[in-house]
């Protein structure tokens, strides 16, 4: 499987996106796979909209998630060049404003547009090394070909249960803390509540805890799809420190902005994703 992987990287990108669009006919048109769970979500976090206006949002996040597919192959082969050029940033200077001082930075996206090439252009555009959390695979050639594909051009990715300690050994020198801060928490693991998409939504709260033990400021990227396979991302200072004993700051503003970002630009989002995994307790 992974010999396959890497192969199908070695594609042209037109070929993969070909593929791509046979995944999103079949996911969506054939199988209809998760899709009443992607209208649900539609449904309870968009109430404004028609039916039909939440149906076409549903179809073109699915043939989103089809191009992302492709584009996540083609970032075991792509340049550094080439990924410079498909995904900008356009206010690098807000973190070498800090790393220039040796202060470390913690960059929080969201599963918004294609993360995946978010995290090559920031280790090919960024002067510190990208230290980035995930989840690993449970199809040991998948997450290795996914390990490989983020560490190219200075990405770091280290499982999740490692991140606090892996942290704690680095805090003495420049970095960029990278999560992607919009999954939804186990039922029994620390979580803060608030009001997200017009529904109770509960938030990891591990980048309000590094952003304090690090002592770093913390910068949401906003990434924008311009065309196929070509983004911007937007830099935004969420906080930084000194910070007060207030600990819900940085993930109240966190879920601020990514609303604001699936509101701009709503079929960018995986609604297929299960974000509303269970209620708020009423103690909570």
């Amino acid at each position: 499987m992974l010999t396959f992987l890497r192969f199908l990287g070695r594609l042209p990108l037109s070929s993969l996106y070909g593929i791509g669009w046979l995944v999103y006919g079949l996911t969506y048109g054939v199988l209809r796979w998760r899709l009443a769970l992607s209208l649900g979500n539609l449904r309870n976090a968009l109430p404004g909209l028609t039916d039909a206006e939440r149906r076409r949002i549903a179809r073109l996040s699915y043939r989103n998630l089809g191009e992302l597919l492709a584009e996540v192959l083609k970032g075991a082969t792509i340049s550094e060049d080439e990924i410079r050029g498909r995904v900008r940033i356009l206010n690098p200077e807000l973190i070498t404003h800090f790393t220039a001082q040796n202060r470390s930075v913690v960059l929080l996206a969201s599963h918004h547009c294609n993360w995946e090439w978010l995290l090559l252009a920031a280790g090919a555009a960024l002067d510190v090394p990208v230290d980035a959390v995930y989840k690993p695979q449970r199809v040991a050639a998948l997450d290795r070909f996914l390990r490989e594909t983020r560490s190219r051009f200075g990405g770091n990715p280290i499982p999740h249960k490692e991140f606090l300690v892996e942290v704690l050994k680095r805090k003495t020198s420049a970095r960029a803390f990278a999560l992607v801060a919009d999954q939804t928490p186990g039922k029994s693991e620390e979580k803060y509540w608030t009001r997200f998409l017009n529904q109770d939504t509960a938030f990891f709260v591990g980048a309000d805890k590094i952003a304090r033990i690090t002592r770093s400021p913390v910068i949401f990227v906003g990434m924008r799809r311009l065309s196929r396979g070509y983004y911007e991302a937007k830099l935004e200072l969420l906080a930084e420190p000194p910070y007060s004993g207030d600990t819900t700051q940085i993930i109240e503003r966190y879920a601020r902005a990514v609303e604001r970002q699936i509101l701009a630009s709503p079929a960018d989002f995986l609604w297929l994703h299960r974000k509303w995994k269970y209620k708020k307790p009423a103690y909570a």
